[in-house]
C-alpha cells in the first residue's frame, strides 16, 4: 500500500527538478549531447537514443538513493 510520504516525496523532488530546469535550463542545455548518445538523422526521421546521458543520470540517481537509505534508516 501507497503510504502519504512516498508521495509528498515525489511531488517535492519533482518540484525540486522543475525550479532546477526553469532557473538553470540555459545551463544544462549539454545533457542528452554527450559522446555515446546515439542521434540518426535522415530526410523524414529522427531517432534519438540517449544512453550516455541515462547511465549517467541513473548513477546519480542511485547514489542519491544510497544516501538516503544510508542516513535515514
Amino acid at each position: 500500500m501507497i503510504n502519504g510520504k512516498y508521495i509528498i516525496a515525489a511531488g517535492l523532488i519533482l518540484v525540486f527538478v522543475g525550479v532546477i530546469i526553469y532557473f538553470f535550463g540555459d545551463k544544462l542545455s549539454w545533457i542528452g549531447g554527450l559522446p555515446g548518445d546515439i542521434r540518426i538523422e535522415s530526410e523524414n526521421i529522427k531517432i534519438y537514443f540517449p544512453i550516455t546521458t541515462m547511465l549517467i543520470i541513473s548513477i546519480v540517481l542511485n547514489l542519491i538513493i544510497w544516501l538516503f537509505k544510508k542516513f535515514l534508516y
